[in-house]
């Protein structure tokens, strides 16, 4: 039995799994009034079928049956519960400890699906390139202070279709534009009394609803946003979060699953939620109904928005049940299914959990986010790791992925500090976060070139520019794809917050006016000049030899010491330097 709503003949089918419930309930809402349909069992589901095409009439469930929370039964009649299917929500989730409360009724609370019928978009290969450049956006983030942006579309999935957002992808040469999450999502508890709102969306209550924050438009904004950046050359793929809900933990708020299949999260032996992602819940993959969510939900954005591919969060979490499998059924069905075998797929090869660092362990055409690229540069160039295992990250960390690589190379992302402030700040300072700064990693490999933090001091600044251009001249001459932040390009700063994700301000708001244009000039020079020979970054060539700075050959001293400043690449079609004493890095 398929869930969700389906509309053929003139009538309109209902239907959703919750396999213990005693009674399910339809709620149809005209305005404020709400009009109660009863529904039937059909095993572990249940369905109702209605007279008329209902497009566009708002809709939630009421759960009955046993309310024992530490039997995993949260059921509450009370409760208005958005449907796990739904495409559409008609308001964004508000948190509210009512949510949370037994026998309070949230209808007054909870954002109602909107029933839609969405158009299947044409079916064509991916838009991306192994080896090209994919730029990571906070959709909000990126264009609140564009100034060409018009103002009413700022910060929306619209806006990245605008031709000043167009015009400065193609200039960068990007290949694919990631999007953080843009699915509803609902603030953690602990942030509305702080004043504080997320700002990132890495907390989804439901995994196909649009946030209507971000995509005021709903479905049709998002196909013709990829529509738009497609006709232009430039995929799109989608930060998904399929590995917990913004039910949080046993005090979290009862919206969705919880109420309607509260077996969809996992648990440890004594019935406890398992929290292998650090926000309180688990979704369990090894539950079939679970896959099937997940599924269905790629599924949609392919077929309905044309969307190229998907980065995983935490993605470590799909193959548990609950330890980690490189066989877990996820992988075979998904390259089992037509809409998606072709998809680019992207994981953060991490969860929190017992044995979750699992890079390099994702099935062979799949790509990973790569830490290790990440910190050993950072290493190199702060002085504390050697040419060795910097020509081991250049050449595709072929010690994780073998001769073809499938790294995702990058310098920051958008946890952790930003390019500009891994050089600018030895230290977090998350204080605005409200967690008295104990948020956030530690250790950053990053280094203040002697100041913390904001300096006039020419020299300070002169060294940081410097060392700015060598790491991304690092990058750039990488084997695999390649990842920059939005912003990075042009020295933004989130002023030392290396966890940012609370700050819906101009702390995460790119500031346009002031950006650093040399910089950004030699970001594109660099990238022009990789896309020029993007062929060869698939896996490193074979054509070509290391050497050391001076054009001789390097012994065994020269590349295990700590004290070999760098070293130079020369093959068939292009070679490269890189060199600590300059500071420099780049094409040779």
């Amino acid at each position: 039995m398929t869930p969700g709503v389906t509309i053929n003949d003139g009538r309109t089918r209902f239907t959703v799994r919750s396999p213990r419930a005693l009674a399910l309930t339809l709620c149809l809402f005209d305005g404020e009034t709400e009009h109660f349909v009863g529904m039937d069992r059909a095993g572990h589901f249940w369905t109702v079928e209605l007279e008329g095409d209902l497009s566009g009439a708002r809709y939630g469930y009421r759960a009955s049956g046993e309310w024992n929370p530490a039997a995993g039964l949260w059921f509450d009649p009370s409760k208005l519960l958005v449907d796990p299917y739904a495409a559409e929500l008609d308001h964004k989730f508000r948190f509210d400890s009512n949510l949370s409360t037994y026998g309070f009724d949230t209808a007054a609370l909870i954002p109602k699906a909107i029933i839609s019928t969405l158009p299947v978009v044409k079916q064509q290969p991916p838009r991306f390139r192994h080896g090209g450049l994919i730029y990571e956006v906070n959709v909000r983030g990126l264009t609140m202070l564009h100034p060409d942006v018009p103002e009413h579309i700022r910060g929306t999935v619209a806006a990245l279709g605008h031709p000043a957002i167009i015009q400065h992808l193609k200039r960068l040469q990007v290949t694919a534009i990631e999007l953080m999450p843009i699915m509803a999502w609902i603030d953690e508890r602990h942030l509305p009394p702080l004043g504080l709102t997320n700002a990132w969306g890495y907390n989804p209550v439901t995994p196909m609803a649009l946030d209507p924050r971000l995509c005021p438009g709903g479905v049709a904004e998002l196909r013709e946003t990829v529509a738009a950046l497609h006709a232009e050359g430039i995929g799109v793929v989608l930060d998904i979060v399929l590995n917990h809900t913004g039910e949080s933990d046993v005090l979290g708020p009862v919206l969705c699953l919880r109420g309607l299949d509260d077996e969809a999260y996992a648990k440890a032996p004594d019935g406890t939620l398992i929290n292998d992602t650090g926000c309180g819940n688990t979704l369990d993959f090894g539950n079939p109904a679970v896959r099937a969510l997940a599924l269905d939900t790629l599924r949609h954005f392919v077929k309905h928005c044309g969307i190229d591919g998907f980065r995983f969060d935490l993605a470590t979490i799909l193959a548990r049940s609950p330890g980690f499998a490189g066989n877990a059924p996820i992988f075979a069905e998904i390259a089992a299914d037509p809409w998606l075998a072709d998809r680019i797929m992207i994981a953060e090869p991490w969860d929190i959990g017992p044995g979750g660092y699992q890079l390099g362990a994702f099935p062979p055409n799949w790509l990973e986010w790569n830490d290790r690229f990440r910190d050993d540069v950072r290493r190199f160039w702060r002085g504390d790791a050697g040419v060795g295992v910097l020509a081991t990250r250049i050449a595709g960390s072929s010690d994780v992925f073998g001769k073809r690589c499938r790294s995702v190379n990058f310098l920051a992302a958008h946890d952790g500090f930003t390019l500009a402030d891994g050089l600018a700040y030895e230290h977090r300072h998350n204080h605005a976060n409200g967690e008295d700064n104990r948020d956030g990693h530690s250790e950053n490999y990053s280094w203040n070139n002697g100041v913390e933090g904001e300096t006039d001091n020419a020299d300070v600044i002169a060294r940081r520019a410097a060392y700015a251009r060598a790491m991304l001249g690092t990058l750039f001459v990488s084997t695999g794809t390649i990842m920059l932040t939005a912003g990075d390009e042009f020295g933004r700063s989130q002023r030392g917050n290396n966890n940012a994700y609370a700050q819906d301000n101009p702390v995460t708001w790119i500031d346009w006016t002031n950006r650093d244009i040399a910089l950004e000039e030699y970001v594109c020079a660099l990238s022009s000049w990789r896309n020029s020979i993007i062929e060869q970054f698939s896996s490193f060539p074979e054509d070509g030899a290391w050497s050391g700075l001076d054009g001789g050959s390097m012994g065994v001293e020269a590349w295990q010491g700590g004290d070999t400043p760098g070293l130079r690449w020369s093959g068939g079609t292009y070679g490269f330097v890189v060199d600590r004493t300059g500071p420099v890095a780049g094409p040779a």
